[in-house]
């Protein structure tokens, strides 16, 4: 299925500034939902992280469109739908898949060999599109170093959730090689993000900041996320099946989802539970450990065994369910079962967040969790169950029986949950997200414009634009290749507004209006030219060349302008460079050339005028149609290149805040300007 970029434009158009926004995921199985959870090591809750925070930023007004990013992989036995390139999952949120050369689905820990691959395909993905996303999400660090790079080459700004951070793993008893690069990227991620989105307070105040990273902490969000949504039962579903694992399937259940790995510590519910005869007289334990598969990592099928020989004990007998596979109705399901009288249990040795909990919540199941990480934040806001130390098996079994006996209890804790999940919403996190996202370029401060070709020839756009300026709340400039008196007369043939500033001849004079309302010549900008520009000697370097002067009027203090080839400005500059002369060589409309002095060009004129008024080219607009215009197209913050443009500006790369309009002349600047949040309530 195409996913049509084109439709960014006429969305964004409609809007004004509407964002474009990628999601990059690279580990696990990720497509249309519904997601088979645990069928692969790393396809786990950060999947639904992702694609319900995708889908709640889609849905707002403000944002064109969502791509989730991931590798493209091909393998029979995981399903046909992960060598698909593009997928939609709605209107404006859809799924891309990059490929590489190597085809095969690669475990996290094998994902690094391939990333530079991956990087480059990425970035022609990008580079083809009509307009590059305003940023880039990246979850986990292998993402983040992804983007990190994808910043370096486009300009798209970066923003990293960690979702688990290796630290608290090596406290908790992990080590080895493999966890100390993991935790290298992510302190590199933490330091070079433009944003951190986490979800508590404890991923903030404590497990980043133990990465001591000086500058992180105002680049925090906390932006907690909603429930995650499970589709229902359609037919049967575990609950149907759990007589035939439960002596007595009526008893409430004990109920626990996770990932089987150590961290998550869900032995020791098994152990609480079969070290507590009174627990295990009043309920069954129902325990959701992934799904047993043969991609199933050396500490999963370590840790499976570990549960399998407990169930087998004489106290668990006939009192545990631990199925080897289960879906996302079943997980469902279950939740409505312990509803019921039953308790969820999250026993993990640290949690950085725990959407569990949130699903428990929404479906009126009590909790008792780990008192280590998100848990405690979300429990003490919520007050939906008891906090318990992880390592203590008889408080685990102790709060769970505390529950599970006392039905008052029971309907406290499970009323409050449901009355305070709303606390805990998809729209609230895109609402604080977006915020962010929107922040992160500075907002437009100066418009500089060329005139031939982009603020005219057509007449209906030229009347737009000046209706247009007469609201504008920025400075506009124009910026030219002609000398000021053929720019004044031509503003005036064309009817559009008299600028600010005159910035003519490419950049070599800047024109100023006096107090008096005449213009006159900026001293200082002249200034700057003068340094390290021997206009004399650059004139010498070129007068035996079979290269045609353009007439005297062209010619300036600061320019000197010829007919000729690319080719023969590409010889121009030899000729300089072998006479050790520093100047600007300026090709364009395929037959004129500027040769300007070090310091010249349009950009740095207007880099110059930005300056008086208290601003930076970052914040400034520029808006083109030819070769001259490219250095300020590339240097200002944001830029606009008209569809009238000539194919010297085929060779600009593509970068965030550069816009490619559908239109052409004024009205491409119109529409550009639009894009890059400028109001577009002009008469059409």
């Amino acid at each position: 299925m195409n996913l049509c970029p084109l439709s960014f434009v006429s969305t964004q158009e409609r809007r004004g500034k509407a964002l474009l926004i990628y999601h990059l995921a690279l580990g696990g199985c990720l497509k249309v939902p519904p997601i088979d959870y645990g069928i692969t090591a790393d396809t786990g809750g950060h999947i639904a992280y992702v694609l319900e925070a995708a889908a709640a930023q889609a849905a707002r007004d403000d944002v064109d469109a969502v791509r989730i990013v991931t590798r493209r992989f091909d393998d029979a036995d995981l399903g046909a739908d992960y060598a698909t390139p593009e997928s939609m999952i709605g209107p404006k949120l859809g799924i891309v898949r990059i490929a590489t050369a190597d085809r095969r689905y690669l475990e996290k820990e094998a994902l690094e060999a391939d990333r530079p691959a991956f990087i480059d395909a990425f970035c022609a993905h990008l580079a083809a599109l009509p307009r590059l996303p305003d940023v880039i999400h990246a979850h986990f660090a292998d993402a983040a170093t992804v983007a990190a790079e994808v910043r370096r080459r486009l300009a798209i700004p970066f923003v990293y959730t960690p979702h688990a951070l290796g630290i608290d793993k090596r406290a908790a008893g992990g080590g080895g090689v493999v966890l100390g690069r993991r935790i290298a990227a992510e302190r590199t991620a933490i330091a070079r993000s433009d944003l951190i989105v986490l979800s508590s307070r404890d991923e903030a105040d404590r497990q980043v900041a133990a990465y001591g990273i000086a500058d992180a902490a105002p680049r925090i969000l906390c932006a907690p996320p909603g429930v995650p949504r499970h589709p229902a039962a359609g037919g049967a579903s575990l609950v149907d099946r759990l007589g035939d694992h439960l002596d007595r399937p009526d008893k409430p259940i004990v109920l626990l989802v996770a990932r089987p790995v150590a961290k998550k510590n869900i032995a020791a519910l098994l152990h609480a539970f079969a070290g507590s005869p009174a627990l295990a007289d009043a309920a069954n334990l129902v325990v959701l450990a992934g799904q047993r598969t043969d991609r199933s990592s050396p500490e999963e099928e370590a840790v499976r065994r570990e549960l399998r020989a407990l169930a087998a004990s004489p106290a668990l007998a006939g009192r545990i369910a631990l199925p080897d596979r289960h879906d996302a109705a079943d997980v469902a399901a279950l939740y409505t079962r312990a509803a019921d009288g039953g308790v969820f249990v999250n026993p993990a040795l640290h949690e950085p967040f725990g959407l569990t909990l949130l699903e428990a919540a929404a479906a009126g199941v009590p909790v008792v969790a780990t008192r280590h990480g998100g848990p405690r934040e979300i429990v003490e806001r919520l007050g939906h169950g008891l906090l318990v130390d992880p390592l203590d098996t008889a408080a685990i079994a102790a709060a769970c029986l505390a529950i599970v006996t006392d039905p008052a209890r029971h309907r406290q804790f499970a009323a409050a949950g449901r009355a305070g999940i709303a606390a805990y919403s998809w729209p609230s996190y895109a609402d604080a997200t977006i915020a962010r996202y929107a922040g992160l370029l500075p907002a437009p401060a100066l418009l500089a414009c060329d005139i031939d070709n982009t603020l005219t020839g057509c007449a209906d756009g030229a009347r737009r634009f000046a209706d247009w300026s007469r609201r504008r709340e920025i400075p506009f400039v124009v910026a030219t290749g002609r000398r000021f008196s053929e720019a004044r007369s031509i503003i005036a043939h064309w009817h559009l507004p008299e600028p600010d500033a005159f910035l003519t001849d490419v950049g070599s004079t800047m024109m100023l209006r006096g107090g008096d309302g005449g213009w006159a010549p900026c001293p200082d900008h002249a200034a700057r030219l003068d340094r390290g520009w021997r206009h004399d000697a650059v004139a010498r370097t070129f007068a035996t060349l079979p290269i045609t002067h353009q007439p005297p009027a062209c010619q300036a203090r600061h320019k000197l302008s010829l007919f000729g080839t690319a080719d023969d400005a590409a010889t121009i500059r030899t000729a300089l460079a072998a006479a050790g002369l520093a100047a600007r060589v300026v090709h364009s409309h395929g037959q004129l050339i500027d040769v300007l002095p070090p310091a010249g060009g349009k950009a740095a004129a207007i880099a110059g005028y930005a300056a008086r008024v208290g601003t930076t080219l970052s914040a400034c607009i520029a808006a083109g149609d030819s070769g001259n215009d490219a250095d300020m197209l590339g240097a200002c913050g944001r830029a606009i290149v008209v569809a009238n443009a000539d194919h010297d500006l085929d060779r600009l790369a593509p970068r965030r805040g550069l816009y490619r309009s559908r239109r052409a002349h004024a009205g491409g600047v119109i529409e550009g300007l639009g894009a890059h949040g400028l109001s577009m309530d002009v008469a059409a």
